[in-house]
């Protein structure tokens, strides 16, 4: 049940809401995207909600990265013992890693120029969008949520930032993944160790291979939840300024520019 729905008649919307989330183009960085598909493959993607390719991404990136041994390679060249390093990595592995990677960046920064442009095309066109979607499982509206909640619950556990602001889709795969690299990393059994002040304990517990995946999970957590809930305000006060204007404005109503 939705409040519009889109009779294709218009060559581009600006968002569309489905009770799986609210999904916009918008002006993006590409450097920050693709800054982001070089910090892990798939992220960029799924900021430009890309959802599949960056789940194929983000998936190809744990597998391969594991099976080539690269997080235990980065892991002893910050400790200085870079022969370690290099006799750490697995060259069946890494050579299919490298072309992977180099596309996932080379991709988010093509597809965010693409879509900078349909915005501005989108945006000239200012075609009505719904704004309102109630299924049998969930219901999902445009309003104004506070981006520093959604940094703080993306802090606590990475996920749900994005439940906070209904990008479902975003959050189960987060949440997911979060929970894999907390069960095989066993940082919760060091932080336990670490209160009970058994530091030594908890320094063995850890599996570092794992635990390098999350300074970037919380990141990507982090900035995902925040930017998509400052322009999910945007795009509700532009929905609303729409409809006041359709609704109450009179057509002959104009603001006369000043002259100067």
């Amino acid at each position: 049940m939705k409040n519009y729905t889109n009779d294709n008649t218009a060559r581009r919307y600006i968002a569309h809401v489905s009770i799986f989330g609210t999904t916009q183009i918008h002006l993006r960085n590409p450097y920050i995207i693709a800054w982001w598909s070089a910090a892990f493959p798939g992220f960029g993607h799924l900021l430009l909600s890309k959802y599949l390719r960056g789940f194929v991404l983000f998936i190809w990136e744990v597998v391969i990265n594991l099976q080539s041994n690269i997080n235990v390679a980065m892991i002893h060249s910050f400790q200085g013992d870079i022969d370690m390093a290099k006799e750490s990595l697995n060259t069946r592995w890494l050579l299919i890693y490298i072309p992977v990677y180099i596309f996932a960046i080379w991709d988010s920064y093509r597809t965010t120029v693409d879509l900078n442009k349909i915005y501005l095309l989108a945006e000239r066109e200012n075609n009505t969008f719904n704004s309102f979607a109630m299924g049998s499982m969930e219901i999902n509206y445009l309003d104004k949520r506070n981006p520093i909640m959604s940094i703080i619950w993306s802090l606590f556990m990475p996920g749900l930032g994005q439940v906070y602001i209904h990008r479902i889709i975003v959050a189960f795969f987060i949440v997911t993944w979060t929970v894999v690299f907390f069960y095989y990393s066993h940082l919760l059994e060091a932080i336990s160790l670490l209160f009970l002040g058994k530091i030594q304990e908890a320094t063995n517990v850890l599996n570092p291979e794992w635990l390098l995946f999350f300074p970037s999970l919380y990141g990507f957590a982090t900035y995902d939840a925040y930017i998509n809930t400052v322009e999910n305000n945007k795009l509700a006060e532009k929905e609303q300024k729409n409809f006041l204007e359709k609704t109450y404005q009179n057509p002959d109503f104009y603001i006369e520019k000043e002259k100067r």
